[in-house]
């Protein structure tokens, strides 16, 4: 690896010509025809669409978007011939423990800011200040304002040798690290990379699928909940894993159309709100905050980064099915409601010490669906690994 060690503060600041070319593509979109029924199992409905975008063009205010982003410090410094954009938010409390938060796809930083102020400040958010943290929330490599990437090879792996070296640039020589869906498979890497320096892994949501065919004996074998999330995990390879198909071989391709196309761009990330937060039949919006829909599609757009993303989420081969070894590392997981990991082989490749399943809330996007039991969850499990 190479590495520039200049570390060059960062704001976002999309110029307003930019932002008058989205107002001009969204006042000319142009809409498919409905399909019949006009309903979610083909796709994010047409009537819905028709109203965001309606609201995007004329309510959606991003100005006031960048002025929550730029409310946390930000900077960009190049790792292994990459540029990594990332949060730096340091705790008011001087023993407070460093903790990288890592986001997946279709998100970005963007599912970190409801956390921001509990975890860096937890005596003015109503906690105990001995829970505090120094938080260090990276860009993922060919997302947003770290697209688009230069090079392949941009696997959990390297993604996580990287994340060790942001951290020993910032002067941290132990921490924890969260992550869900990608941030799942980075943050125990970090922990396999630097065992000497992490301190312990926390996930949601995606540990502990099984990648191995369950014959009726393993089958059986399974408690109720088990059994419910590997149902859940074989009706998604059978109705939902299209998208994967397309990223991991096209996604070039698909980038022509995402990246000219904001609408475009939205209704693809927006099938993914709908499918993965809880309940599923709520509207994305009535889940998450619209504006912060909006702003997380708009970090693809304006960034350009709808192909590299996909490119680094899921082309890269080593980062499917491959055997890990335990790190030693404690690690702790949530999964709630949506989520689909069964300890028993989260345990095979991790070394669980705590494990909690929330049932009836939350999904896939826990940062935003519920910011506070995460933030509780991640208090907890680090609380003696400090």
């Amino acid at each position: 690896m190479t590495f520039t060690d200049s570390i060059r503060p960062f704001r976002v600041d999309i110029p307003q010509a930019d932002l008058d070319y989205l107002s001009d593509r969204l006042a000319r979109t142009r809409l498919p025809a409905p399909l019949p029924g006009d309903g979610w199992d083909t796709g994010v409905p047409v009537s819905y669409l028709r109203e965001l975008v309606e609201y995007w063009r004329s309510d959606f205010d991003w100005r006031e978007q960048e002025r929550d982003l730029n409310a946390h410090p930000q900077f960009i410094t190049e790792i292994d011939g990459q540029n990594v954009h990332f949060l730096h938010v340091r705790s008011p409390e001087p023993d407070a423990l460093a903790l990288v938060l890592t986001h997946g796809w279709p998100g970005s930083v963007v599912e970190f800011l409801d956390v921001i102020g509990p975890l860096t400040d937890p005596r003015s958010h109503g906690g105990d200040p001995s829970d505090a943290f120094h938080l260090v929330i990276p860009s993922l490599p060919g997302f947003g304002f770290s697209g688009p990437v230069a090079d392949e090879g941009w696997d959990t792996a390297r993604i996580a040798r990287v994340w060790v070296e942001l951290m020993a640039r910032l002067g941290y020589e132990r921490y924890g690290v969260q992550g869900g869906d990608i941030g799942a498979g980075v943050s125990p890497e970090v922990g396999r990379v630097a065992p000497q320096r992490v301190v312990g892994v926390h996930v949601n949501g995606s540990l502990g699928t099984p990648l191995h065919e369950i014959d009726d004996v393993e089958r059986a074998s399974l408690t109720d909940l088990e059994r419910d999330r590997l149902a859940r995990v074989e009706a998604f390879m059978q109705e939902e894993f299209g998208y994967i198909s397309i990223q991991s071989t096209r996604p070039q391709t698909l980038a022509a159309g995402l990246v000219d196309s904001p609408v475009g761009q939205l209704a693809w990330v927006l099938d993914k709100f709908r499918e993965w937060t809880h309940p599923r039949k709520a509207l994305p919006d009535e889940v998450i905050d619209r504006d912060r829909l909006l702003t997380n599609a708009m970090i693809y757009w304006l960034t350009g980064t709808a192909g590299s993303s996909a490119y680094v989420g899921y082309a890269q081969e080593s980062a499917w099915g491959a055997t890990k070894e335990p790190s030693g590392v404690p690690t702790g997981a949530i999964m709630f409601a949506h989520d689909v990991g069964i300890r028993r082989y989260a345990e095979t490749e991790n070394t669980i010490t705590r494990w909690v399943d929330v049932e009836g809330r939350g999904g896939h996007f826990a940062a935003l669906e519920e910011p506070a039991l995460l933030t509780d969850d991640i208090r907890e499990f680090f609380r003696d690994l400090r």
